[in-house]
């Protein structure tokens, strides 16, 4: 191991840049500092994306606990012919997709959440949103935090094929190519399910209007 990435070095330096690969192989040999700091490099991130997914926050804390269970059973196996972001977040992705065809229902927002999609304000900036005749900017959505909270909860009402993509393009900003290795199909594929996706979520927003 190269005295430049010995754990003592970057463990008491948190503010030293390791990338993911260096970190993998470290963690295969046995440096569970390395491990340690991969997990917590992405554990919330990928919580939220299941959060999302899944819609329940204690169904979302137990996937993320399973699936970095997943990750370290099978780290040794893992060639990196992609970045880990990419393989773990597949990984998550296909639990949490699993669990909710096993469970047969998404988790629910409580009514008080409800209750503020229906002030004045996140249906003035919904009105807006949907006005625009441009396709959506997760950017613009994001910079307006009730609207994205509005956008977010409704994302429950669609499919999980769709919500997913959504959540993985729109939400996390991930690239087509991304998306279709951790969905594992087709660039072509990921495209016209995101189109159809957010077409699907737009009909939805518009009937929460009326």
């Amino acid at each position: 191991m190269s005295e430049a990435l010995s754990p003592d070095i970057y463990a008491s330096n948190s503010s030293v840049k390791v990338d993911d690969s260096t970190l993998v192989e470290l963690s295969k040999h046995g440096d569970s500092a390395a491990l340690e700091r991969l997990i917590l490099r992405y554990q919330n991130r990928i919580y939220n994306v299941i959060l999302k997914i899944c819609a329940n926050p204690d169904d979302a804390a137990e996937l993320t606990q399973q699936t970095f269970v997943k990750i370290i059973e099978n780290l040794q196996d893992f060639k990196q012919r992609s970045g880990f972001y990419t393989w773990a977040f597949r990984i998550a992705v296909n639990l949490t997709l699993s669990y909710c065809k096993r469970k047969g229902k998404l988790g629910f927002y409580s009514l008080d959440e409800q209750a503020q999609d229906n002030s004045p304000r996140a249906r003035k900036a919904l009105k807006q949103f949907l006005e625009d005749e441009g396709s959506p900017d997760p950017a613009e959505v994001a910079q307006n935090k009730e609207l994205c909270e509005l956008v977010v909860r409704q994302l429950s009402k669609l499919t999980d094929e769709h919500r997913t993509v959504l959540i993985l393009r729109d939400i996390e900003g991930m690239e087509y190519n991304q998306i279709a290795r951790i969905l594992g199909v087709e660039l072509g594929t990921v495209k016209s399910r995101i189109s159809r996706a957010r077409g699907a979520l737009k009909q939805i927003l518009e009937g929460f209007l009326k």
